[in-house]
């Protein structure tokens, strides 16, 4: 009798509901991006991972814990839709740097270049691409299943290049074999391509990365070259598309900005060479332009003083002025516009210095923010979960010191951070 008893107190336990983990966040101001406006002295309830309501300031019931933000600013979570995380190990001056390292090396390394990016503030990432096919998919699911503490991450999986294009491993001494899990996205025809897109998307990919122009950090590549012709794109994109996903466009070159466009990218990213006429189509098309207009000057300064491959800083000097002067156009003509870094080529964690150039060349502080909240959200296809600090949206997070809203440069410095409702360590 006593065993039966016992049995049945346990099952009981089981089928009971586990308790919601709550969380009370008190807000000196909440920013709303959207509206470009802040409220002072907010609660900000959050139920297992989802924020449950936001109300003025009062003490809230003993059914959770509270976190004493009083005395900062609060956002949304950052997104930047630019990065290599998975990657690991950055930008160095060795063409061929992803050769070097193991599975298991670069494995560790993007765990903690995903634990950096949260705690400067960004709590989802598209990863862009990966040298070794696959492993940012393998990244996701560790710190989706809490594994590793790092941002919410949307992959892609491997790069569509043609080989010895802009997204293969070049620059290895010649000889040097180059693995089959590096050369995972590599197409030389519509037909290759679909094929690589169902791969990518069978093993793990959320969306496609298409290399149609030459890139700045690449050993025989050039960024105004077009690299996959129109039709190749358009098969790439349109069997994303077949399998529920999408595509976006390295594009730095006029050309293969519009022919991106024209077959269906979603994003283009950099846009380095973007001339009127791919402005026009961008907005006409109501396609996102993610333009990393930060990072020229650290290729600058820092590839210089560490002897980066001068083919890549003569590319560089020939594409940063000009990409930020598209980037103003960009902003003047209405053109949507996301916040995206192109992490690893800078040190991880340094993305929030963009936001102060995004308002050199153009944006109020606001347009700044919303680039990096419901824009990028919206981007993603996410615009309902991520990116407004909102009930039912996730429980995402950041504080700062100061008013974003006046000088975005105080976003460079995070206080805090709240990523599905859970206190990231400092």
């Amino acid at each position: 009798m006593l065993r039966t008893s016992a049995l049945l107190l346990a099952s009981l336990l089981l089928a009971a509901p586990a308790r919601a983990e709550t969380l009370y966040v008190h807000a000196g101001r909440l920013v709303d991006p959207a509206k470009g406006e802040a409220a002072a002295d907010r609660r900000i309830k959050i139920v297992d991972g989802r924020i449950a309501e936001v109300s003025a300031w009062a003490p809230p019931p003993a059914d959770g814990r509270v976190l004493d933000w009083s005395r900062y600013t609060v956002l949304p979570g950052l997104i930047d839709l630019h990065t290599h995380v998975a990657d690991g190990f950055g930008q160095t001056d060795d063409p061929a740097e992803a050769l070097k390292h193991s599975e298991g090396e670069t494995a560790l390394k993007g765990a903690e270049a995903a634990r950096t990016m949260l705690r400067a503030g960004f709590t989802t990432v598209r990863d862009v691409g990966a040298y070794r096919g696959l492993s940012d998919v393998t990244l996701r699911d560790a710190i989706a299943k809490g594994w590793v503490e790092g941002p919410r991450m949307v992959v892609a999986g491997a790069y569509i290049t043609k080989p010895g294009g802009g997204g293969a491993v070049t620059g290895a001494p010649k000889g040097t074999p180059i693995p089959a899990v590096f050369r995972m996205g590599e197409a030389r025809n519509p037909a290759e391509a679909q094929a690589k897109v169902r791969a990518l998307i069978g093993g793990g990919a959320d969306f496609i990365k298409i290399i149609a122009s030459g890139a700045v950090l690449a050993v025989g590549s050039e960024p105004g070259a077009l690299e996959l012709d129109e039709p190749t794109i358009k098969a790439a994109c349109d069997e994303a598309k077949a399998l529920g996903k999408y595509c976006i466009a390295h594009a730095h070159g006029a050309a293969a900005i519009k022919a991106a466009i024209r077959a269906g990218a979603r994003t283009i990213e950099h846009a380095s060479l973007i001339d009127d006429e791919g402005i026009a189509l961008a907005k006409a098309r109501g396609v996102w332009l993610d333009m990393d207009i930060y990072n020229g000057d650290w290729i600058e300064e820092v590839g210089t003083r560490e002897h980066w491959p001068a083919e890549y800083l003569r590319k560089n000097r020939e594409t940063t002025d000009v990409q930020r002067e598209g980037f103003r156009k960009a902003v003047a003509a209405g053109v949507k516009l996301t916040f995206g870094t192109d992490a690893a080529v800078y040190p991880y964690g340094l993305g929030a210095r963009q936001f102060a150039y995004m308002v050199r060349f153009g944006m109020t502080p606001a347009q700044a923010i919303r680039a990096a909240t419901t824009e990028a959200a919206a981007a993603l296809r996410m615009e309902r979960e991520i990116g407004r600090v909102e009930p039912g949206f996730a429980g995402d997070l950041i504080a700062v010191e100061g008013d974003p809203l006046a000088d975005v440069k105080v976003l460079e410095t995070v206080a805090g951070v709240v990523k599905a409702g859970k206190v990231a360590a400092p």
